[in-house]
């Protein structure tokens, strides 16, 4: 079976390098897409200077691990790699990165935008912004559970 990495961690990371690891020395790798996720500095017309993720260890690299797998059984990938920060943030910092490694392009994009649209439904992660009028909870989103739903209509493969 083909490598998977879940990462929760404080620290940033870099992109080119995470990306190029999926694919380095391999021959069967036909393409990896990937995904970065940044901290802006607005959301819902207010300010952000700041925002803290927090999560439960375990708990959430579990629930991590289950969306990957649920993405290996739509599709067959030969490489994932998911990491995704907590802790306090501030707007510019990179906050989530998912890369897929597939022998295809089609499989790779599609199981990349599963597992970032998984991610941000499923994910026990708490985020609160730090804005102008004071520090407030992050609710989900509407348009994130319409981007999973689809998923779930999907029959077998995508």
């Amino acid at each position: 079976m083909s490598a998977s990495h879940i990462s929760v961690q404080h620290e940033d990371f870099e992109p080119g390098a995470e990306t190029a690891g999926l694919g380095e020395g391999r021959t069967d790798v036909g393409a990896v897409a990937s995904f970065v996720g940044y901290v802006r500095d607005a959301n819902d017309g207010s300010g952000v200077f700041a925002m803290t993720l927090e999560h439960y260890p375990g708990m959430t690299e579990r629930a991590l691990g289950e969306i990957v797998e649920q993405a290996r059984a739509r599709w067959s990938l030969l490489g994932v790699r998911v990491i995704h920060r907590v802790g306090r943030l501030v707007p510019g910092d990179r906050i989530v990165f998912v890369a897929v490694a597939a022998s295809h392009r089609g499989e790779a994009f599609a199981a990349c935008e599963f597992i970032m649209d998984y991610l941000k439904t499923r994910a026990p992660f708490w985020k609160r912004e730090e804005t102008p009028d004071g520090a407030r909870w992050v609710d989900a989103r509407e348009s994130d559970d319409l981007a999973a739903a689809k998923w779930s209509d999907a029959k077998g493969r995508h």
